[in-house]
């Protein structure tokens, strides 16, 4: 079996539309999505923000 991982680089607000179209052209099958979450400090408090998105693809023969 070959994998093959791909970066998806997201920001909030565009990350469900980004992340439907690549999957979507995708040819093998989706194996997992890891986000890359970072923490963040704001003026309110501490918080988190995804800078990234990592998907693992089963590659088909």
């Amino acid at each position: 079996m070959k994998y093959k991982v791909h970066r998806l680089d997201v920001k909030s607000d565009t990350m469900q539309e980004k992340l439907e179209l690549y999957l979507n052209r995708l040819d093998g099958e989706v194996i997992s999505i890891i986000p890359n979450v970072r923490p963040s400090f704001q003026l309110m408090g501490a918080t988190a923000k995804i800078d990234y998105i990592l998907i693992v693809e089963k590659q088909q023969y």
